[in-house]
């Protein structure tokens, strides 16, 4: 990443290596008090940065290190913050690459192998070494762990500036799924950000970017690099008489949010039917009061949610696919797009395997003929089966 200026024209083509240092306008809580959960509606300021998006892009946000953690490595590692380092053909501050450049919050392997051999104790060099060799060990030896963690346990230890510049893992870009329409927001990027947090030996935890969003970026200060990234497979249908199927649950609800405001704004006549689910109605339900007026207003046709915790058994946005298969399946013979958006791991699986289930037992299908028709009549023939899942 390069450094990016205070003020960039509009002729600088903004990308993941010239990005615009931006701003936070809003920072909203949407969860409500009791939540299990901490997400938040984060407004990005982007006026007169040339950034141009379409909905279904997403917006990569380079973050910064928390600056407690800064501190305190300079305060244990008695180093220098104003000294010159070099990083990528350049000379700067070790607080500007310790702040920017690096991931603080994730401990590289090999920054414990140079430790393992600066630790004076013959009997926890051993232990340490041993972990080393075993990698599920390692993964667990390490989770939420920081590098403070490790300068603390061993205050001993010492690093050099050029150690640190060459053990330390270095900063990527985050991608968040952009929750608004630039016909609506033409100066704005908006962000549903599920804030990762957590508490470890007494001290809170916070995820790299989501921590940096919500917790210490500062509001109208330009101080968030950021650029466009957009999608490839996951943008509106052409077609604005198109009806749309969209399954997001959680943070998922990003660029179908983006959408209804697009559809809106651009007159599209297409029905459009939004499965968004969560933990609890009460604290959870994301954007509730907007997706009531869209749906009382008819930009949203049909609305189904599914609060997995408010009863005695869990309910996904998978089973209330099924408890509408016959009409889910009407729209999808008439041509409807399926996009789906949220965790690649379980909940895409589980939307994917209804699919099929839906077109064998509604649809009249064997199982092999269920399966070729999702995998690859609806996905890769029609495209009309699009997925944002990370």
């Amino acid at each position: 990443m390069t450094d990016a200026k205070t003020e960039q024209g509009k002729n600088n083509i903004i990308s993941r290596n010239n990005p615009y240092l931006a701003s936070i306008r809003e920072n909203i809580l949407l969860t409500k008090e009791g939540s299990e959960k901490e997400t938040r509606h984060i407004v990005i300021d982007i006026k007169g940065s040339g950034i141009t998006y379409q909905v279904g892009d997403s917006l990569g946000v380079f973050p910064s290190n928390p600056p407690y953690i800064v501190e305190k490595i300079f305060q244990l590692q008695s180093l220098d913050p104003e000294e010159l380092v070099n990083y990528q053909n350049t000379k700067i501050s070790l607080r500007e690459f310790l702040s920017k450049h690096v991931v603080l919050t994730r401990v590289t392997k090999k920054f414990l192998q140079l430790l393992s051999q600066k630790i004076s104790s013959a009997s926890q060099r051993k232990r340490l070494e041993e972990i080393l060799g075993q990698e599920k060990e390692l993964e667990a030896y390490l989770w939420g762990k920081d590098y403070l963690d490790f300068f603390e346990e061993y205050p001993e230890v010492s690093f050099s500036s050029n150690e640190l510049v060459a053990s330390l893992g270095r900063m990527v870009p985050r991608l968040y799924s952009i929750a608004s329409s630039p016909l609506m927001f033409p100066d704005e990027v908006h962000l549903t950000v599920a804030v990762i947090r957590f508490k470890l030996s007494g001290r809170m935890r916070y995820g790299n970017a989501t921590g940096f969003l919500s917790r210490f970026a500062k509001i109208g200060i330009k101080e968030i690099p950021v650029y466009n990234q957009p999608a490839k497979h996951f943008h509106l249908p052409e077609d604005p008489s198109a009806n749309i199927i969209m399954i997001g649950p959680g943070t998922g609800i990003a660029p179908f949010r983006a959408f209804l405001q697009h559809r809106m704004m651009a007159g599209h006549w297409g029905k459009n039917w939004l499965f968004f689910g969560e933990q609890h109605q009460s604290t959870d339900f994301l954007y509730k009061e907007e997706l009531l007026d869209w749906l009382k207003k008819g930009v949203l046709t049909k609305l189904d949610t599914a609060f997995s915790r408010d009863q005695s058994y869990k309910i996904y946005v998978q089973h209330r696919m099924k408890e509408s298969a016959a009409e889910l399946w009407h729209w999808i013979q008439n041509g409807a797009y399926i996009y789906v958006c949220g965790d690649a791991k379980h909940m895409a699986k589980d939307v994917h395997q209804s699919l099929i289930d839906i077109a064998r037992d509604t649809g009249g299908m064997s199982q092999e003929e269920a399966q070729h028709y999702v995998n690859v009549v609806l996905s890769k023939e029609q495209k009309r089966y699009r997925k944002d899942v990370y």
